[in-house]
Formats: structure tokens, sequence, C-alpha cells
């Protein structure tokens, strides 16, 4: 269904405003409320007309209007009891006084009705046009007062269908490849029909947000070369029961008359919830939409030519009726991009931007572990906005690092004020991470260190990360001894300690509770899981959990306590035990922090393996 293009139209206030003016305009004209040329008692306008000084008269109502010879005017006013007759008379002004004067007295009776019915009228018709108007936004501008069941899917055909092709898609190979079939299913039937083939009715794309999930059915519609109508889950579900299953119908009978053709419904969890998991009955707006979608994609009538096709990042709490076979036959994962994909997204994204010969997409790769597509897209627009800050034609490597600081960190902020004690104290706890990392085994390599404010930070160590599908339990434990590292050198070197590690206590205590309660970590407790219990996304489960939100006994919760402290504690004495191995290592690189504020890789590699003698670098 095309979409009708917005017209131009007048605001409500607009009207409202102009109708309250013409009302106040028209009663202060009828009452005379204007104030129009200078008035005169009505004893100096006789005066004037017994002198011959008057060359007209008009009278409207209560009001009279002279004109002298000169074009001067005057306004006067007689009293509402008497007539005009009778105020003559009171003057002294005669009929022939009056005769040799212009005299007037127009008929306002026609144009005081015309007035009276306008402010009757326009009021009503004010009140039925914001009626109407809200009606139509209601239902957004689906047919009118009867148009609550018509679906809003919007049906891309030639004329604006997304110039997205497969070759846009990069970093999810395998989710594009399944992809990639029903396409070529929707072109050559027969390949597959001659060895008993069937296309999946549904095909449901799942992974974490930013991953390409919406891009590949973009990239579907700018291929697929049949019908391509696009939905959000959102939009069938309304305040009026049924409306949404309503609309369900109305959408596929659509896609029925465009056979074959690919439905594509996005954040499906707004309307695929599980049933029977909240606070409301069966006849809940939601559950009817959702059971509406199940009729539709495999009910008694299932002999369609219509791929389904839905993407969502929550899984985990749509109906399981919605994904057997049948329904969505095809879950396609959209996972996060390996350094492989990484690098090939970066390519993607880079294609037609001035990027500078000596940056190294794969380096970026390496360095942006974790990143999803989108970040990669955001971090190349980042990248572009600080060469255009600097006034470069070219986007270079300095560039993608500033933007991966920015992304990963936020803004820097060289302004902020600093006090000397402040800044030694930072340079100290940074050094001290980096010095740990440095010589524990199972850590990732330091990229940078700075003690430059960004964002929240008021330093920080950036490692170059690896792409990992398992950790061990020593890197568990080296990650944590590193993550305690500046405590550690704070306390040795100044003997105190600050809130300048609450953030890495933090980490760190997620870290050791995670290593017991989740990956059985634990030589006391094994191989048995503890949550906390309560996770379940639904309202109705989650209040059958109250007053029971573990699923261990008190005893295992103090283990549990004890195992985390034990761990934190044995990274926090072997941090000790480094910086005290090595203080003229750490020395050398907190001064060279305070000199140059922000250290590279090489840099810092050098300072570990060849440290220089100097007499002034001395505890604190």
């Amino acid at each position: 269904m095309q979409e009708q293009e917005n017209q131009p139209s007048i605001p409500p206030w607009v009207w409202i405003l102009g109708l309250v003016t013409v009302a106040i305009g028209a009663q202060m004209w009828l009452t005379g409320s204007f104030d129009g040329p200078e008035k005169i008692p009505m004893d100096e306008v006789a005066a004037l007309i017994e002198a011959g000084e008057v060359k007209s008269i008009t009278v409207r109502k209560d009001k009279i209007e002279v004109v002298l010879p000169d074009g001067t005017i005057y306004g006067s006013t007689k009293h509402s009891d008497d007539s005009l007759t009778e105020t003559w008379e009171y003057y002294g002004i005669s009929t022939e006084q009056l005769a040799s004067i212009d005299y007037s007295v127009p008929d306002q009776a026609a144009m005081n009705t015309m007035i009276s019915i306008a402010i009757t009228i326009l009021p009503i018709l004010l009140l039925i046009w914001i009626f109407s108007r809200g009606f139509r936004q209601m239902q957004g501008g689906s047919g009118g007062i009867f148009g609550f069941g018509k679906s809003r899917a919007k049906n891309l055909n030639d004329g604006d269908r997304p110039t997205v092709t497969f070759a846009d898609v990069a970093g999810v190979d395998e989710a594009k490849q399944d992809l990639v079939e029903v396409v070529q299913f929707l072109k050559e039937p027969e390949k597959f029909v001659q060895v008993g083939a069937r296309i999946p009715k549904g095909v449901l794309m799942i992974g974490p947000p930013g991953t390409g999930k919406t891009l590949l059915a973009r990239a579907i519609a700018g291929e697929a070369g049949v019908p391509f109508f696009h939905i959000s889950g959102s939009e069938f579900v309304e305040m009026f029961v049924g409306v949404g299953a309503s609309r369900v119908r109305d959408l596929f009978n659509k896609a029925k008359q465009n056979a074959p053709s690919i439905v594509f419904v996005d954040e499906i969890d707004a309307v695929g919830r599980q049933r029977g998991a909240g606070m409301g009955g069966g006849n809940d707006e939601r559950e009817q939409t959702l059971n509406q979608i199940l009729v539709e994609m495999d009910g008694f009538d299932n002999e369609t030519n219509i791929i389904v096709m839905a993407a969502t990042n929550r899984a985990d709490v749509l109906d399981p009726a919605l994904l057997r076979p049948g329904r969505f036959d095809r879950k396609v994962f959209v996972d996060l991009p390996d350094v492989k994909g990484r690098e090939s997204i970066l390519k993607v994204h880079g294609r037609g931007k001035p990027i500078d010969e000596a940056v190294s997409f794969r380096d970026m790769a390496r360095l942006t572990a974790g990143f999803s597509g989108a970040d990669l897209e955001n971090l190349i627009n980042e990248a572009a906005i600080f060469a255009a800050r600097r006034d470069q034609k070219t986007i270079g490597m300095l560039e993608f690092q500033d933007a991966f600081d920015r992304v990963a960190l936020g803004p820097e902020r060289k302004s902020k004020v600093m006090s000397e004690n402040d800044k030694l104290t930072i340079a100290y706890h940074e050094a001290g991470h980096a010095v740990v990392s440095f010589h524990l085994p199972n850590t990732d390599p330091v990229q940078k260190i700075t003690i430059v404010p960004r964002g929240q930070a008021g330093g920080y160590v950036m490692p170059l990360p690896e792409d990992r599908m398992v950790v061990s339990r020593e890197f568990f434990e080296d990650k944590i001894t590193m993550t305690l590292g500046g405590r550690a050198a704070e306390e040795i070197f100044f003997g105190r300690i600050t809130t300048g590690a609450s953030s890495d206590l933090q980490q760190a205590t997620r870290m050791a509770r995670a290593m017991i309660m989740e990956y059985g970590m634990s030589d006391v407790l094994g191989l048995p899981t503890y949550s906390s219990g309560g996770s379940n996304p639904f309202l109705g489960r989650q209040m059958a959990y109250l007053g029971n939100q573990r699923n261990y006994s008190e005893e295992a919760a103090r283990i549990i306590d004890s195992e985390v402290k034990k761990i934190l504690e044995s990274g926090y004495e072997k941090a000790l035990e480094i910086i005290r191995e090595n203080p003229d290592k750490l020395m050398s690189l907190a001064k060279t922090l305070l000199d140059m504020e922000t250290l590279d890789r090489t840099v810092f590699e050098d300072l570990m393996t060849d440290v220089p003698t100097d007499s002034s670098l001395a505890m604190a």
C-alpha cells in the first residue's frame, strides 16, 4: 500500500486563533468598541450643524460620524434609549437643517444577521474539524473512521525499492547465505521444486542490536524482485480490541493478492510475546493479534506463496507456537562480527570516502572487538567528522583512533581542571594497570595509555583484545589482577587508597561472581550454577517468584560470597607483588605519562623492556 504524501496543513491553533479574532472583532464592531475618529459631545455636533459646517452625517445604531467640508471627521454617541428623531429635536436641529447635509443611515440588519450566523456556525465547524483530525491521527491515516482494521504495511514497488543489495552487507556471511536462498527460490523456484524442496514459510532473524538484521531485510527487498511488505510489530497493536487481528488479516490478504511476495515484520517481539505469561486474560489485544498471525502463517488454509520474515533481538520472549516448524522454519542468527567480518564491514562503509592509504582496516578491526555493524558505521562517520573539523582532505589513522576513543569512552575533556595531586594519582593508577597487565601471561596486550579525561574516566588503559569463543579461568584471574593493579599502585606508592578504583572494583567483582555462579569455576561449589531468579521478562512470572528470588540456600550464598572474596584478594595480592617487583618500571611509566599524557603500544613496550636510569625517580 502506497503511503500518501504529506500535504501541508494549517495547524489547529491557527484556526482557533483566527476564529477567536473574528468573533472578538465582530463583537467590537457591533458594539462600536473600536476607537475611530476624535470623539465630541452631541451638543458640539448640534452646534456644527447649526453653523452649517457639516458636509455629511452617517448614523450606525448609536454611533454618529460627522464629516466637515475640510475632511475632518468627528465621532459622537447618542443616548441609546432615545430614537434618532428625538435626539435631533432635543438639540433643536430641524428637518430643514438636516436636508442640506448628506445624511445616511445604513441598514445593518442583513450584516448583523450574517455575523450572528457566522459566530454561531464557525465554532461548530471547528469542533467537527478537530474531531475528524483526531480520529484520523489516532488511526494513523489508515482510511478514515472506517479504516481501523486496515493494515499500514508499506509495499515497496519498483519506484521506491531500496538500492541496498547483498554486496552492501558484510560480516554476516552465513546469515547472508541463508537469505540468498530465499531470493533464489523466488527467482528460480523450479530449481528447488524438482528435488522436492520447499521454501521456508518463515525466516526469523535473531541477533543483538545493530548487527544488520534490518539491513539484510532491505537487501532482500532490493534483490528479490517481488512485492515486499514491511511493517513494525508495534503497528498491529491498538487501544481497540480486535484491531490488531483485523490488520493482520488485511496484511496477508494484500500479500496473497500480490503473491509471490514477502512480508517483513520488524521487532516482532512487540506482538509475539509468549501467551499466558502476563496479568491479562486470553482476551488481551496482543494475544488476539498473535493468534491471528499464527493462523495466517500455518492455519487450515496454508497453501500460500508468501514468505514471512521477521527480526528481533529478544527471541527468548517469543511464543513457542511462533517458533515451531511450519511457521518460522528457518532461524538466522545474526551475531556480532569477528575480526574478519569487522574488516569487511569497515571496507563497505569506507566506500566513496577519502580514506588515507596509511589506514589499516585490519588493525582497526582488531581494535574494535565487540563492535556491531552499526558501531563500525558510526566509527567511520565520527572519523570523517574529525577530518572535517581539522580541515583535512583525507581520513587518517589518527582520526580513526580518536573516533574509536570517542565511541568507546566518550568525548575528550582536556579542558577539565585537575590538581597536580589528582594528576599524579591518576598517572600512577593507570601505570599500575599497564605494568601489571604487561607481566601477566593471559591478558591482552596494552594498545594505549592516557591520563587525559574522557567521558567519566580520568584516564584509561586500552587493551588490544582478541576474539575468543571460550574464556578460561586463568584469563579471568589475570583480568581481575590487571583490573586491581591501579588500586595496588596507589596503596604502594602513596600509602592510601582513593575513589578512583571504584569502577575497577565493580568490574572485578562482576567477573569473580560470574566465575562462581555462572561458569562453575569454584573448587568448593563445583559444577552447579546459581542464579538470583526473577530474570524472567514477564510480569506475571516475576510475581510468582516473589518471596523466593534465589534458587540456592543461605549456606550456598555464604560460600559464594566467600569464594568471590577469595578470588579478589588473590588477584589483589598478585597485583601488589608484581608492582613491588617492578617499581622502577612503574615510576618511569608514570613520569612519562605526566610529560606526554598519552602513550601508544610501541613507547610503552620500550619502557617496559629498557628502563633508563634516572635518579630523580623515587617513590612518592
